[in-house]
């Protein structure tokens, strides 16, 4: 049984399914009017392209069901999707390619919205997080764990920020990076690690006391401070 699918659609908002819907819906009709496109006919009629928005939009609230921490999200879910939703989506994918909507457009469509996403090792978040190092005398003031990656092209490591595309094939996979921060701001790299939870026990065993969340949510505030 799959507790965690059962426990997001007990707790999907139909406001929140709603208003999705409402927002893509209303974004087709413009696209097709400015674009002079015939959905209908993209999805085999206007039914199917209704469903398609349906889809989409219940996928959408489970899938934020599961990975958003809406006490740190300070607006009304509802209406925030019903403005921002629609636009967000076609800002990402084309029109006639919803049908191919999946669990990666929802993490794409989370990180532009700015939406407070919970870190899961397996779900490719920004992080950028800095602590006080509460152990003196050692040369750094702070450490800081960031999310990078490799440039294919020339091996250079590069920050995985709120803007970037998950899966750039410019790139290689994302990993962490644990930095030293010294007493003028400079940072000196440390170690990486694939996950989150291995770079952050690291960073105890360094530090021991280290304030470091286990769990952090992305932040578009934080993600990409240079």
């Amino acid at each position: 049984m799959n507790i965690k699918t059962t426990s997001a659609t007990e707790r999907s908002d139909l406001a929140a399914i709603f208003a999705c819907a409402t927002s893509l819906w209303q974004e087709c009709e413009r696209c097709a009017r400015s674009d002079r496109l015939d959905l209908g006919e993209c999805y085999n009629g206007m039914d199917q392209l209704m469903r398609v928005v349906m889809t989409i939009a219940n996928r959408f609230e489970q899938w934020s069901c599961e990975h958003v921490e809406f006490a740190s999200f300070p607006l009304v879910w509802a209406y925030f999707l019903e403005e921002k939703f629609g636009e967000t989506c076609f800002g990402l994918m084309l029109p006639t390619e919803l049908d191919k909507f999946d669990d990666n457009d929802c993490l794409r469509i989370a990180l532009r919205l700015g939406l407070p996403v919970i870190l899961d090792d397996k779900l490719p978040i920004p992080v950028d997080e800095i602590a006080h190092n509460p152990i003196a005398g050692t040369g750094f003031c702070e450490f800081r764990i960031q999310t990078v990656r490799n440039a294919l092209e020339d091996g250079d490591i590069v920050p995985f920020v709120a803007d970037d595309e998950p899966d750039d094939e410019e790139f290689g996979p994302i990993y962490f990076g644990l930095y030293g921060v010294g007493l003028d701001g400079k940072l000196e790299h440390v170690a990486d690690r694939k996950t989150y939870s291995e770079v952050l026990s690291l960073a105890q065993k360094l530090a021991p006391g280290i304030a470091f969340p286990n769990r952090p949510t992305f932040s578009p505030r934080r993600s990409g401070q240079k």
